[in-house]
């Protein structure tokens, strides 16, 4: 399905991704983790061609994506949907027109000046938002949304695309808990329901053992780690980290515990 082949990335003589190689042979929900500047980031930028690869591969389904130019990466671009920390959204924009710019990549130049959609594409915006617990929002300024919030419809505007693989660059690192909660769980159902592949960047360890079937480490561009959560232990963590890294299970545990008990105090879906 998703070939990663001795990827590279360069720049300058600094290797930020080296020589990365892995296959995802069916839909999973996959976690990738390191430290800030081990090159994860960067693997997501060049899967969506957002930045080009120095060597290596990326194949897609027998198609090689990192030769694609022009319309085809355009293309390749709405197939491999990317969420941002940063939402990436107009916050003076109301937020079904936010969601519907998911549909940019297919519509002419002449209907994107006008903000022209088809009647079918805003009910299915809205179908979206609900899904995601936030239809009632659909006519507000996206800015005068919580930072959670925010990023269901960052979400919502990656489904509007309808793609294979959803690539989320650290989609809870500037959320608070219980909403981080709520932004993973809209993922995992994503992968669950839709049978779609997420490719989530992570900082914390837990989070990846709670939500991902599939984790991937990196240290200073190289992968150093590609296995499942439960095998993702503390000297697993202490070897992607750093040998300094303090990695208690029960911290790990406590962590849990408390999300679970946000989750049932404001009642969120399990």
């Amino acid at each position: 399905m998703l070939t990663l082949d001795k990827l590279t990335k360069t720049f300058g003589d600094k290797k930020a991704v080296d020589n990365v190689s892995f296959t995802v042979d069916r839909p999973m929900m996959i976690g990738i983790i390191g430290r800030s500047g081990a090159g994860k980031s960067t693997v997501l930028r060049m899967l969506n061609r957002l930045s080009d690869a120095t060597s290596g591969s990326i194949k897609f389904e027998g198609r090689d994506i990192t030769r694609l130019k022009g319309a085809e990466r355009r293309n390749w671009q709405s197939r491999c949907a990317m969420i941002f920390q940063q939402f990436n959204l107009v916050p003076r924009m109301d937020v079904v027109s936010n969601v519907l710019h998911g549909t940019l990549n297919r519509r002419s130049t002449l209907a994107t000046m006008f903000n022209l959609y088809p009647d079918s594409d805003i009910h299915k915006a809205i179908e979206i938002l609900d899904r995601l617990g936030i239809a009632e929002q659909a006519p507000k300024r996206a800015e005068a949304l919580s930072g959670g919030q925010q990023q269901r419809v960052a979400i919502a505007r990656a489904l509007m695309q309808d793609p294979a693989i959803i690539l989320a660059d650290e989609p809870i690192a500037s959320l608070d808990p219980m909403n981080a909660q709520i932004v993973m769980q809209a993922l995992r159902r994503i992968h669950e329901e839709d049978g779609r592949t997420v490719v989530a960047n992570l900082h914390t360890l837990d989070t990846a053992r709670r939500y991902c079937d599939r984790v991937v480490g990196m240290r200073d561009g190289r992968v150093v780690f590609d296995g499942t959560p439960e095998q993702l232990t503390t000297g697993v963590a202490r070897d992607i980290y750093g040998a300094g890294a303090n990695f208690s299970e029960a911290a790990t545990s406590t962590e849990i515990e408390t999300l679970e008990k946000t989750a049932r105090d404001y009642a969120l879906p399990a």
